[in-house]
């Protein structure tokens, strides 16, 4: 009787997300097609931030703040080295991508990802669109700042 109960409670519960991605990915076929490619510029990301100033030293504390922000809200799906987990690993993205870039994709994922043609080809490798952790500008700045760090920065 646990046994039936325990599968019919795991039953329901994937259903239960199944279908609600089913809603969110049709609520946002509207966006995705409205999204215009020419008017993206790659390397700044579209959302509000046209220019963060990092500065050539690391904030240690602010870095600790992002790791604790990224342990709860990013580590289930990004190891901090260049391996895959559900999404790319993150050794070596604050060298790749400007800090815009970086806090614009982390506080506004889905209209970057309808238009970035980097990370449109990643989706196709994990095929899992990161989803919106609705973060604040001071948690995305945290995380950068632990990104920094990540990749060495001191």
């Amino acid at each position: 009787m646990k046994k039936l109960l325990v599968l019919l409670t795991l039953g329901i519960a994937l259903y239960a997300c199944s279908q609600g991605g089913k809603q969110n990915n049709d609520n946002n076929t509207a966006v995705r097609s409205a999204a215009n490619p020419e008017d993206y510029d790659p390397t700044r990301g579209e959302g509000k931030f046209d220019n963060v100033d990092v500065g050539e030293q690391l904030d240690v504390a602010m870095a600790q703040e992002g790791k604790v922000i990224a342990d709860l809200k990013c580590a289930s799906c990004h190891k901090y080295t260049d391996e895959r987990l559900v999404g790319p690993g993150w050794a070596g993205v604050s060298e790749k991508h400007r800090p815009e870039w970086i806090m614009n994709f982390i506080t506004n994922p889905d209209p970057m990802i309808d238009k970035d043609p980097e990370l449109q080809a990643q989706l196709e490798i994990c095929l899992v669109r990161m989803p919106n952790q609705n973060l604040s500008d001071e948690d995305a700045r945290q995380i950068l700042e632990f990104m920094r760090q990540n990749d060495g920065l001191k």
